[in-house]
């Protein structure tokens, strides 16, 4: 029985070492990689993708989960707040800014992209530049799984945006938004019905 309780005690231990040792190599990689100060409070539970000028500021005891994949392009710049969780999959794009607030959370595969295609005649779409306008995410903001946020919107403090909404306006502090394109859900019957429609995804 000792011996049981001994070896079952050893795997827990070593399991429990190994995530620290990871979270330890994930920090320690997206320090050196993003070549700015990351604070030791944050945790990286996997490796990040990081593309272009990697202008990105993280604040304190972030919680990263694998796959995060993070871009600046141009003058483009990320800036992270306090406190913040971001799920497994989530793409953050800026040519301009993208701002996210303290304790906001990202859910799974969530997109955050402030650039547009631009469109020239006679020229190649992926040769005719971008238009951007920076996305400013407030404080205490949940975006569900598989949402999209479109350049140039503001959502304010406190706002809830449902799974897989595509928001293309400016969102009010404290408002729950979903669909296509994201419009407020008022009752309590609508937040059902976007839950029930959506709880596939969840």
């Amino acid at each position: 029985m000792k011996r049981l309780l001994y070896l079952c005690c050893s795997l827990w231990l070593g399991a429990l070492l190994d995530v620290f040792a990871q979270i330890q190599r994930g920090t320690a990689w997206l320090r050196l990689a993003c070549r700015i100060p990351l604070d030791p409070s944050n945790v990286i539970l996997g490796k990040v993708e990081l593309h272009g000028s990697r202008q990105i500021q993280f604040g304190l005891r972030a919680l990263i989960y694998p796959g995060l994949y993070l871009e600046t392009q141009d003058l483009g710049r990320i800036t992270l707040g306090d406190g913040i969780v971001i799920s497994r999959g989530v793409h953050l794009v800026s040519h301009s800014h993208i701002s996210i607030g303290s304790g906001s959370m990202l859910g799974e595969y969530s997109s955050v992209r402030d650039a547009n295609h631009r469109r020239q005649s006679s020229t190649p779409l992926r040769e005719a530049g971008f238009t951007a306008a920076a996305i400013i995410i407030g404080k205490e903001v949940w975006i569900g799984r598989g949402a999209i946020i479109l350049p140039g919107v503001c959502i304010g403090d406190g706002a809830t945006i449902a799974a897989n909404a595509v928001v293309t306006h400016d969102v009010l502090a404290g408002t729950t938004v979903g669909g296509v394109p994201a419009k407020p859900l008022r009752s309590a019957k609508d937040i059902q019905k976007w839950t029930r429609v959506n709880a596939q995804f969840y």
